[in-house]
């Protein structure tokens, strides 16, 4: 047995049936390499739902998707001899995508998500076709699949055709190894025989809005984790410049303003604050009545974003629950064109998610320049340097920080607001959610950047305080971020370094959730 079979025997198994699957089945297939089975009750509503385009292929009278072309070209009957080219030349066609590839867990939830759609029985597809491509995931076998090529609308076209053409034994992909080969080749070698396409089995291997929704539930994932790691690097940053915890109490939130996410970032924050020694000096050396903006409204933003958030994951659900296909097979028999396959409300969450974290990453961004601006840092050293004017500190850290939030603003402007028409004005009002899915991918890597930036000022500027010998120490929760990135290779105080690593390292802390966890052991549960 290879390791890829080894490591396989051992993967925790989703079964796709009848029932919707859930983000966390998609999250296991697309990260986790989880083993896919189409259970017996999808293979019965699978097969009674072929033999219904069975009957409808042997009418005389056309069907679109089953006996004519496709979009523009649906005013043509195909007669019986040529349908199975019809359903090649289709997935040859649209496997039109260009520039890079797109990541293994994209091509993946893609792949899962198709599946799952075929499962239900609306598509009307053999259970041969989609015992196929979990045979594919199965194998560690993944499509190669270019950047651009969707539209959002008709489906994912082209991410989706360059998959279905791996499964006709065509094309490119990539084995257990991330070695890029022919698809015939790593099917031969699996073990798994290429699928000859039947009447309307093409188009309802690329009609979804599989690749979007994949992204989405994936961001969804990584925001959730991100979220909670901008409480905690607010909270650090707050003691850090010896604010004020009160305005973090339970009675100014969901009593008063009852936005669910505002009150669970401020009880984290207020939680990760927990025994400091450090929080309320506003009346010491440098009186000020209130912190600025981008500490008191921390709770604020953080929790609008929360609860975009939470608007997100409802039409993620929603979308996992749904069959998209075009045309579909109905529980009574019918096969009805419709317009399902449109994108739009995956488009405009993805753009809306795009927007919190460019907020989010912003208010990250002002409160890192107060650390390291003498003026207003009550107390720290200008830019948290050792010997301000020979060392320089975090100064250009933060303008790493800055280009990040810049880039994300840009990031933010909405793809699904554009529609260029194609198909011959027959799609002539596209969704781009694919489009607004892959910026919102970037965003997101580019947020955990722009929160390693705080962290490590935060705990710098923490380790400076401590160092100042006033026995003020910082809560035992902050203490444990500060170990944790100290633990991951984050350098604290002293004289100037290379200092691109150390950022590096705290990007990783972040994005392995191990600094969430850090804190946690402390705290218990974060929101």
């Amino acid at each position: 047995m290879d390791m890829h079979s080894a490591a396989a025997a051992h993967a925790p198994l989703v079964q796709v049936g009848k029932a919707d699957v859930g983000a966390e089945d998609v999250l296991a297939v697309a990260r986790g390499n989880a083993r896919v089975e189409i259970g017996p009750d999808a293979i019965a509503e699978m097969a009674t739902a072929r033999a219904r385009i069975d009957a409808l292929a042997a009418e005389p009278r056309p069907v679109y998707g089953v006996s004519t072309g496709f979009g523009a070209l649906a005013v043509r009957h195909i007669s019986p001899e040529l349908r199975a080219q019809l359903q090649r030349s289709l997935v040859r066609s649209h496997a039109a995508g260009m520039g890079p590839v797109v990541e293994r867990e994209v091509v993946r939830a893609l792949i899962f998500l198709r599946m799952k759609t075929l499962a239900s029985g609306r598509t009307g597809v053999r259970p041969l076709v989609a015992q196929t491509m979990a045979a594919l995931l199965n194998a560690g076998i993944t499509p190669v699949v270019r950047e651009f090529g969707s539209l959002g609308c008709s489906g994912d076209l082209a991410p989706l055709s360059h998959c279905a053409l791996v499964l006709m034994g065509e094309g490119v992909a990539t084995g257990p190894d991330g070695v890029e080969k022919p698809a015939g080749e790593l099917l031969a070698a699996a073990g798994i025989e290429p699928v000859e396409l039947l009447e309307k089995e093409g188009l309802a291997l690329i009609n979804g809005t599989d690749g979007m929704l994949g992204m989405l539930v994936m961001a969804i994932a990584d925001l959730q984790r991100l979220f909670t790691t901008a409480d905690i690097t607010a909270a650090m940053t707050l003691e850090a410049l010896l604010g004020s915890d009160k305005v973090l109490a339970p009675e100014l939130h969901g009593p008063i303003r009852p936005h669910p996410g505002q009150a669970a970032a401020a009880a984290n924050m207020l939680a990760v604050l927990q025994g400091s020694g450090l929080t309320g000096h506003h009346q010491d050396d440098a009186p000020r009545v209130q912190d600025a903006y981008s500490i008191r409204c921390a709770p604020q933003v953080a929790g609008a974003g929360r609860d975009t958030l939470a608007h997100a994951q409802l039409v993620a659900s929603r979308e996992l629950a749904a069959s998209v296909d075009n045309p579909v097979v109905l529980p009574d028999g019918r096969v009805e064109s419709n317009g399902n396959f449109h994108g739009a409300p995956v488009a405009y969450v993805l753009d809306f998610l795009a927007i919190a974290a460019a907020d989010l990453g912003s208010i990250s961004e002002r409160r890192t320049d107060r650390l390291l601006d003498k003026a207003r840092s009550h107390g720290l050293p200008a830019f948290l340097a050792d010997d301000p004017g020979v060392d320089s500190g975090l100064m250009i850290a933060q303008y790493t920080q800055a280009a990040l939030v810049s880039e994300n603003k840009r990031l933010a402007v909405p793809a699904s607001v554009d529609s260029i028409p194609s198909s011959a004005m027959q799609e002539d009002h596209v969704s781009m959610g694919w489009s607004a899915a892959r910026k919102l991918r970037q965003a997101v890597e580019n947020l955990g950047r722009v929160l390693a930036v705080e962290l490590t000022a935060a705990a710098r500027a923490l380790e400076i305080r401590q160092q100042a010998g006033t026995g003020a120490e910082p809560a035992p929760a902050t203490a444990a971020a500060m170990a944790a990135a100290r633990a991951a290779g984050v350098g604290g105080a002293g004289r100037d370094r290379f200092l691109s690593p150390d950022l590096e390292a705290a990007a990783a802390l972040v994005a392995s959730g191990e600094l969430v966890r850090a804190v946690e052991r402390v705290t218990g549960p974060l929101a």
